[in-house]
C-alpha cells in the first residue's frame, strides 16, 4: 500500500477539516509539475529558394529600399522574439545578400520538396526546441502574429501541439477563389481539419454565413516534429494541392491554428510585388 493510500485508510471520521487539508498538501506535494511554458531555445528559419516557380527571383527584387528577402528578415530580426534569424537559402546571391547586410544565412542543398524540408536539414544538428519557419515572401512580418503562434505552446494544452500555424480572414469572394490563396477549414478548436487552393467549405447552403480562412505560411514546430515532416515522403494530398502541411494531416498530426489580423502582401507574382509598395 502506498503511503497516500494508508493516510487515507487511517483517517478516522469526524476528525475534522484539518487532516484532509493535510491530505490536500501531500497530493499537491507530489503531483508532477508540469512546464508549462517554452524554456529552450526558440529561432526563426526563413527558407529562401531563388528559382521559385510563379516568380523566379522574386525574393531579389526591390520593395522601396531594400529587397523582399531583406525586409523579411530585418523585420523578423525586429520582433526581438527569437535566440537567433537564420536565412537558409540554395543560392549564392541570397547567401550575400543576407551576409552582407549583417545577417546570418546557411546554404542548404538545392533538392528540397518544400520550405519545411529546407529547415530541417540546417535544424538537425542545432538545440533548439521551437523553430518558427517564416516564408522568405512575407516581407511585412510583424511581432504580434508570431507572439501569438508561440503562445500556442504554452499551458498544459500547449505541450499537446507539435505544429502551429497562422491564418487571417477572407472576405473578398476573388480572394477565395483564387487558388493563389490557401483556404484552412478548422474545427471548434482551432485544429486544422484540411488546407486546399480549392473554396473550403463548399457554400452549398447559400443562407449560411460563412468564415473564410487563408492560411498564411507562417509555421512553429517543435523541432521533433519537424525532423519527422523531412523523413516521410511526399504525400497524395500534398501532391496534388501543392501544399506542404499536408503532409502533417495525412501522417495524422493537425495543426493547431492561430487567428491572426491582416499580414499584409504574400510576394507570389509581380502584381504582389506591386500591391505590397503601395503599402511602404
Amino acid at each position: 500500500m502506498l503511503p497516500f493510500e494508508l493516510g487515507f485508510s487511517l483517517l478516522p471520521l469526524g476528525l475534522g477539516l484539518l487532516p484532509l487539508l493535510c491530505i490536500k498538501s501531500y497530493f499537491m506535494s507530489i503531483a508532477p509539475v508540469y512546464d508549462t511554458a517554452i524554456t529552450g531555445s526558440v529561432i526563426a528559419m526563413i527558407p529562401a529558394r531563388y528559382a521559385a516557380t510563379r516568380f523566379p527571383g522574386k525574393l531579389m527584387q526591390k520593395l522601396g529600399e531594400k529587397t523582399v528577402i531583406l525586409h523579411t528578415h530585418d523585420n523578423t530580426v525586429a520582433t526581438g522574439l527569437f535566440d537567433d534569424v537564420i536565412v537558409v537559402t540554395d543560392s549564392d546571391i541570397i547567401y550575400k545578400e543576407i551576409t552582407g547586410n549583417g545577417g546570418k544565412a546557411i546554404m542548404s542543398r538545392k533538392q528540397h520538396e518544400s520550405g519545411s524540408d529546407r529547415i530541417a536539414e540546417a535544424v538537425e544538428n542545432m538545440d533548439v526546441q521551437i523553430v518558427v519557419n517564416v516564408q522568405g515572401d512575407e516581407p511585412f512580418v510583424k511581432k504580434e502574429p508570431l507572439q501569438k503562434l508561440l503562445k500556442a505552446f504554452d499551458g498544459i494544452g500547449g505541450q499537446l501541439v507539435e505544429v502551429a500555424s497562422l491564418m487571417q480572414v477572407l472576405t473578398d469572394r476573388a480572394l477565395i477563389e483564387d487558388p493563389n490563396y490557401v483556404k484552412v477549414a478548422v474545427d471548434k478548436n482551432m485544429n486544422s481539419l484540411f488546407f486546399s487552393r480549392s473554396v473550403i467549405p463548399y457554400p452549398r447552403n447559400k443562407e449560411l454565413a460563412i468564415t473564410y480562412y487563408e492560411h498564411i505560411g507562417v509555421y512553429a514546430f517543435r523541432k521533433q516534429a519537424l525532423l519527422k515532416f523531412t523523413n516521410w515522403p511526399t504525400t497524395p494530398l500534398e501532391n496534388a494541392e501543392k501544399i506542404e502541411c499536408l503532409r502533417y494531416l495525412e501522417n495524422g498530426i493537425v495543426l493547431k491554428m492561430v487567428v491572426t489580423e491582416y499580414m499584409g502582401v504574400e510576394i507570389d507574382t509581380p502584381e504582389d510585388l506591386t500591391k505590397a509598395a503601395s503599402l511602404l
